[in-house]
């Protein structure tokens, strides 16, 4: 049997179609405007894109383009370690909702993984505010 991790799903209604959140949510040069997280920039380079970010610089790397809301993106750290991250955007009456699991590393504590979690939040309503 694998371990289990703790989760926390976290979402966000976005007052406006689907379609719309997808594609400026997925697309990576909008990364710097919402998710800070993720750090202030974001290059493409040789194909792989790469962030400088509050835990050092790291390669992101996204699902490609879908027609289900699928946002997932893995976070591969300096030292190698891969996080993932799913995320989805569903239809929500005539909007959206915008839907972040985030799953609790190995050995992290209760603390940080509740800071984690309220960041998460915070991005999550910047995006938002960019799109209402």
């Amino acid at each position: 049997m694998g371990t289990t991790h703790g989760v926390r799903h976290i979402s966000v209604y976005i007052n406006r179609p689907p379609d719309d959140v997808y594609d400026f949510a997925s697309n990576p040069e909008n990364l710097p405007k919402w998710a800070t997280g993720l750090g202030g920039s974001i290059k493409n380079v040789n194909g792989e894109w790469i962030a400088d970010a509050p835990m050092g610089k790291i390669k992101i790397k996204f699902a490609g383009r879908n027609g289900f809301g699928i946002l997932d993106h893995d976070v591969i750290l300096e030292s190698g370690e891969r996080v993932h991250n799913p995320m989805r955007v569903v239809p929500n009456g005539t909007g959206s909702e915008v839907i972040f699991s985030l799953f609790r590393q190995l050995d992290m504590a209760d603390e940080k993984f509740s800071e984690d979690a309220q960041w998460v939040e915070k991005d999550l309503k910047i995006l938002k505010s960019l799109l209402e």
